[in-house]
């Protein structure tokens, strides 16, 4: 009886030794979690939302002077470029970015059509609603005395500064402020303040562009886990609107006087 019993307890002993020590399921799912998790933290940490508010302080205050300048105003050029590397430095300042493109499952040539369609549909809605602008001159005149600055300057040094804002605008607003807002308000928060910025302008009808351009790029945004597709639409409106609004304004005000 005790030479079985004795077998048996070395039959286990060799059992307990061949077999390999695993860790048990939770502890691979909370390791897989790790990076994660450190991820969402970095998103919000209080770096990131010190430096996106006092960023989104300082570029407010650009914008409101330097697209406040008159048409052929030599500070024009260099405020307009001052604005963009504030969001730029902003966004890069306040921790990683995200990538340009994050959606499994999908090509990036796909991505790319979706958000050239995109812009282009906005660049449509915004022409047509032009002719409905040129009607009321409160609207229309603010609208005119912006694009003074493409008129009576350099068009092309214009268009690189408006699609160098464009990008720039992406990083800050879809890229470290979207990041550094608790998840519930990403959406609202980021098209909010993108509008209340741009409203600082002056122009009434740009403040509009914003918020439903704003609404568009953080769908993307939060669509694609990246900021390619919101950087190629907001690029694709703002060099549509630069270069057709004005003749769209010029040429429903004379159709309908």
């Amino acid at each position: 009886m005790n030479t079985t019993l004795c077998a048996r307890v070395r039959v286990n002993r060799l059992l307990d030794r061949e077999q390999p020590m695993t860790s048990p399921p939770f502890a691979n799912k909370i390791a897989s979690a790790g990076p994660v998790a450190s991820n969402a933290l970095q998103d919000a940490s209080p770096r990131r939302r010190v430096v996106s508010a006092a960023t989104l302080v300082v570029g407010a205050g650009v914008l409101a002077w330097s697209l406040r300048l008159p048409p052929g105003d030599a500070l024009f050029y260099p405020g307009t470029l001052l604005l963009a590397l504030t969001w730029i430095g902003g966004a890069r300042l306040s921790g990683p970015l995200p990538p340009r493109h994050r959606r499994t499952g999908e090509s990036r040539l796909r991505v790319l059509a979706e958000a050239l369609a995109a812009g282009l549909i906005l660049v449509t809605i915004f022409l047509v609603g032009a002719v409905v602008v040129s009607l009321v001159p409160a609207l229309a005149t603010p609208v005119q005395e912006f694009l003074d600055h493409a008129r009576k300057g350099n068009l092309l040094l214009v268009a690189a500064i408006t699609a160098a804002n464009g990008l720039a605008e992406e990083l800050f607003f879809r890229g470290a402020l979207f990041a550094a807002l608790p998840r519930r308000w990403q959406l609202a928060g980021t098209t909010v303040a993108y509008t209340v910025v741009t409203a600082l302008s002056g122009v009434p009808l740009l403040a509009l562009a914003a918020l439903l351009l704003g609404v568009v790029v953080v769908l993307q945004r939060r669509a694609t886990s990246g900021l390619l597709a919101s950087v190629v639409t907001h690029l694709v409106w703002s060099l549509g609107m630069l270069l057709l609004l004005g003749p769209t304004l010029s040429t429903a005000s004379r159709l309908m006087h």
